[in-house]
């Protein structure tokens, strides 16, 4: 099983062979490597993946390559924390793989769809569930008296 790991605090003027070049010496292991991109100017977002085999793999690499210099700066390399089921239906992805969209006086976007999930699945953050309460009274408060 193939494990991503996230390389973070890459500096804005890298090169993807300059990103490549870093994992060279471990290129067996790696299955893939990409780094993040802005889409209008091209430049590094300042991170990027790299995918591994194994887990075994990713830990030696997460203690070889974090707290590592590049360009002066101190690479932050840790195990990538799972996409999201939301990214992974394709609604927020574009998973038709036209970026563009075909609208031209929308600006390309379509318009965001809105589904509330279902009470039992998903639970409110514990540091604003009283705040939210309190907002649903206020509510429902406000709804009755007009």
């Amino acid at each position: 099983m193939s494990v991503r790991l996230y390389i973070g605090n890459l500096p804005r003027d890298l090169e993807r062979e300059e990103f490549e070049a870093v994992f060279a010496e471990d290129v067996d292991n790696i299955v893939s490597v990409k780094l993040i991109a802005d889409r209008k100017t091209g430049k590094c977002r300042g991170f990027g993946f790299v995918t591994v085999k194994t887990d075994e793999i990713a830990d030696v690499l997460v203690s070889k390559y974090n707290g590592q210099p590049l360009q002066d700066i101190t690479l932050k390399v840790e195990k990538a924390m799972p996409r999201s089921k939301e990214n992974e239906g394709g609604s927020s992805s574009n998973a038709g793989g036209n970026r563009k969209g075909g609208n031209k006086r929308g600006g390309g976007r379509k318009p965001a769809s809105y589904s509330s999930p279902a009470p039992e699945s998903t639970q409110p953050d514990p540091r604003w569930a009283s705040d939210l309460a309190k907002l649903k009274e206020m509510l429902a408060a406000q709804t009755t008296a007009s």
